[in-house]
């Protein structure tokens, strides 16, 4: 079989990396197309064998893409057209039909109540995504709590397949040379608690409140790891509380590789004392899980992967309340506790990458079959 994967764009974030974790486990031939944005993931990708095309599209709204992108899938002759992220999906979608791929799968990674890809939801686009979900042959959900939310969108329950995000838990193993080496490398002091923080700077993801609460423990330090707009406001936030010097915003970091300045994830959690995910709305928490691979103490508001399973699975994972106070007191408590690591729950041997590949390949086989 071979497979086309689209995505919206190739910069570093959740679904790209979980794109090119998968590509190195699924057993079949793929190709890659990226509507925009072919930033380090593309590159990754590439180093990894995939191929990789850049479409070059402009905007939502670039409908000039549409016959480039059905070209590239005719000369392709693809047995299936698999789409991540929603403009992927819509354009994909419309795209593979087109181009006479009968046999069209689609991943919804990151699709929130009021939200989707931390943009607003808006009544247009949720009736552009279910008019084009009906072109394809199945449709993808990360977690059961995105499942739902399909169902309540009015897709087909039978459409609906969940196949959870996975990660390669060896990469996270900690590294106490990596720790010291990074320390050294961010100029943090060996003795220090440092706590982390990974996502894009959105509002979504209330890294102010991660901000405030470290700025409140004196000594605490505090890495984020992502880019976003919200960059500047997080910065002079911490320099109104007095605490610039202890807020470190890395920019971009990669599942493997270094980017810049900023360490690889591996290594960033390495570094840290524990992580916190204080966002209200999750579709999975894949950085809540590779901080477990860590053997980190997380604090986490939600996250479906681990709210999904049993709570003895996950041990080291500490749901808190959405407010201040509730981060400030739960921060407090583990800095007096003092750096520790946490044995590897059995939660993320349940997320691991091969089995996550294995039942994506069988989806495939099964929607390829339908008549």
């Amino acid at each position: 079989m071979k497979v086309l994967h689209i995505i919206t764009g190739l910069g570093i974030g959740g679904a790209e990396q979980q794109l090119r974790l998968l590509l190195r486990h699924l057993p079949l031939s793929c190709e890659v197309i990226t509507l925009t944005h072919p930033g380090a993931v593309a590159e990754g990708i590439r180093a990894d064998g995939t191929p990789v095309t850049h479409l070059g599209m402009t905007g939502n709204r670039d409908l000039t893409a549409l016959p480039r992108l059905t070209r590239l899938i005719r000369a392709g002759r693809y047995d299936l057209v698999h789409t991540h992220l929603y403009r992927a999906c819509v354009y994909g979608r419309i795209a593979a039909r087109l181009a006479g791929v009968r046999t069209v799968v689609a991943t919804e990674h990151s699709l929130g109540t009021t939200t989707i890809e931390g943009r607003p939801l808006t009544r247009g686009t949720r009736a552009l995504y279910r008019g084009t979900e009906k072109l394809g042959s199945a449709t993808v959900a990360v977690s059961d709590t995105v499942a739902e939310r399909l169902r309540a969108w009015g897709i087909p329950g039978p459409r609906i397949h969940t196949v959870p995000n996975g990660i390669d838990a060896g990469a996270f193993r900690f590294d106490a040379a990596a720790r010291a080496a990074t320390r050294t490398r961010l100029g943090l002091p060996q003795d220090a608690f440092v706590v982390g923080g990974v996502g894009r700077l959105v509002p979504s993801k209330r890294f102010d409140l991660l901000v405030r609460a470290v700025a409140g423990r004196p000594g605490a330090r505090l890495l984020l790891a992502g880019a976003g707009p919200e960059r500047d406001a997080l910065l002079s936030l911490a320099a109104g509380l007095g605490a610039a010097d202890r807020i470190h915003l890395l920019g971009e970091t990669g599942g493997g590789d270094d980017h810049g300045t900023a360490p690889a994830l591996p290594a960033l959690l390495a570094t840290v004392d524990l992580f916190v995910s204080a966002s209200r709305e999750e579709t999975f928490g894949l950085a809540v899980l590779e901080a477990l691979a860590a053997g980190l103490p997380v604090l986490y508001v939600t996250c479906p992967a681990i709210d999904d399973l049993p709570a003895a699975d996950a041990p080291g994972a500490r749901r808190i309340g959405a407010g201040a106070d509730a981060l400030a007191a739960a921060l407090r408590q583990h800095q007096e506790a003092g750096p520790h690591r946490l044995p590897v729950p059995s939660a993320v041997g349940h997320y691991d990458i091969a089995g996550t590949a294995g039942r994506l390949a069988e989806l495939y086989a099964l929607a390829a079959a339908r008549p």
